[in-house]
């Protein structure tokens, strides 16, 4: 009897110290989840906040040391060190050119034409600077884009020649700079970030730099070839192909819409005068006549 109790006495601790662990464990979920989920509110909260803060005032006005430097080096000025003085100078000149606009204008205009001259040139100040560095890194990317094709015939060589990919990038970096500088500081910061870190990291940070489709196939190539040893030759060769065949396809695509853009200045400047020309000594003599 007494072993029957005990037993039963057992069986129900046990049971029970499994009931609250379960139930221990399932209150802790549930508080990790809440905890999740108040965390991604946050989060999303936090982020539709800077999003209608960047909606209020413009990113042109709030840029930072960080942002500038990361657009000048996208700009391909690599080695520039006076981004702190992007902001301040560009607010001085704004502040500068208010004033010489309002001492200039202020006595001999009226007030609709001082307030015009004066929101032209916050405008420009504040817009122009940006859209002339962003024209600089769209004007780079694609200078990198069309050189590329020979740069990757180029180590296509050097591969075949019985170099590795890292002395042939080494190489081009070296020679390649006598008639393209721009390629040749940037292979020569993909040889510099290669002995930092490794070559697929290297590469993998070449293609944040010049984010193309063409840097990426070009990047894609060279890792595959790294990580399986597999043959680069005849892929280096054929994407180079590709890549001339892309290019090439898009001017034709340009060319052909020339024909629908050039018909609109056609209308607008010989369509229209043609038929006023033609139409308006009918409509003279029939408001003569009247």
């Amino acid at each position: 009897m007494n072993v029957t109790l005990l037993f039963s006495s057992m069986v129900l601790v046990f049971g029970s110290a499994i009931l609250l662990f379960y139930v221990f464990k399932n209150k802790s979920k549930q508080q990790l989840v809440k905890h999740l989920h108040q965390t991604k509110e946050k989060n999303a909260q936090k982020v539709k906040e800077k999003e209608m803060f960047n909606a209020i005032i413009p990113s042109t006005l709030v840029m930072s040391d960080k942002d500038i430097e990361e657009k000048l080096f996208s700009a391909g000025y690599y080695s520039f060190k006076y981004a702190h003085f992007y902001m301040p100078l560009k607010y001085l000149l704004l502040i500068v050119g208010c004033l010489l606009i309002g001492g200039l204008y202020y006595d001999s205009s009226s007030n609709l034409t001082l307030i015009a001259l004066l929101a032209i040139w916050v405008v420009a100040v504040l817009i122009l600077p940006d859209a002339i560095l962003t024209s600089r890194v769209n004007a780079y990317r694609l200078h990198i884009n069309r050189q590329l094709p020979y740069m990757i015939d180029l180590l296509a060589v050097c591969v075949q020649t019985g170099m590795t990919i890292e002395a042939s990038l080494v190489y081009l970096a070296r020679e390649i700079n006598e008639f393209n500088p721009k390629f040749g500081i940037l292979l020569r910061r993909l040889n510099d970030r290669a002995q930092v870190v490794t070559i697929e990291q290297a590469l993998d940070e070449l293609y944040e730099h010049i984010p193309t489709s063409e840097m990426r196939s070009f990047v894609m190539t060279l890792k595959q070839s790294l990580q399986y040893g597999s043959s680069i030759y005849d892929n280096l060769t054929q994407l180079s192909a590709d890549i001339r065949q892309v290019t090439m396809l898009t001017i034709e695509e340009k060319i052909g819409k020339l024909a629908a853009k050039m018909s609109v200045p056609l209308i607008l400047f010989i369509m229209f005068p043609i038929v006023i020309l033609i139409t308006a000594p009918g409509i003279m003599r029939m408001i003569g006549g009247v």
